[in-house]
């Protein structure tokens, strides 16, 4: 599958939130725990998306969409920025979501890729996330050099409303990641 992947403005956002929304709820609808339960629906998610935007107006996010051959919104990824001095070196990685029809041909990779090149290029030089513990993206952030620093028991229900275990990610970029041992606490 061919795809763009674009930063989203606020205004762009506010363009594609009904893309948006129905890529959100197909997301947990493919059980992806993102934050939601299954029992989410289109206007919660519209809502949900309308929140971020004001963040992205403000630079606390930035977001961007992966759209395919039919200019139809099929994944995002987002790097939320810190409101304090000392963190302005971090983002967290949130949202990496990919619509069940584009899955298992390396969107959510490129995705990921694309928010880690926006990062280091912006001057960030340390990543997190976390994901729920066995769940597919797991494997993907093993595999695109994350370090797994540990679990947290029962930490969010999964869209059936079950406690799972949430796994933290980091991974350094930039300058530091190209350090001998940026990866090790000593580092």
């Amino acid at each position: 599958m061919t795809a763009t992947v674009t930063r989203l403005d606020a205004a762009r956002l506010a363009d594609r939130i009904e893309e948006l929304a129905a890529l959100l709820t197909d997301t947990v609808a493919g059980g992806a725990s993102i934050g939601f339960l299954a029992s989410v629906d289109h206007a919660e998610a519209v809502a949900w998306w309308k929140e971020r935007a004001e963040g992205v107006a403000a630079g606390r996010l930035a977001v961007w969409a992966a759209h395919d051959a039919d200019d139809r919104v099929i994944g995002t990824v987002g790097l939320a920025f810190p409101d304090k001095p000392n963190s302005r070196h971090r983002a967290e990685l949130v949202k990496l979501m990919v619509h069940r029809r584009a899955r298992a041909q390396g969107l959510g990779r490129r995705l990921l890729a694309t928010a880690e090149n926006a990062a280091s290029a912006a001057g960030i030089t340390l990543l997190h996330l976390d994901t729920e513990t066995g769940s597919p993206a797991e494997h993907l952030y093993r595999s695109a050099g994350w370090t797994r620093l540990g679990a947290i028991p029962d930490y969010a229900a999964d869209p059936a409303g079950t406690l799972r275990p949430t796994t933290i990610y980091y991974k350094q970029v930039g300058a530091d990641a190209r350090r001998p041992g940026a990866d090790s606490p000593a580092g």
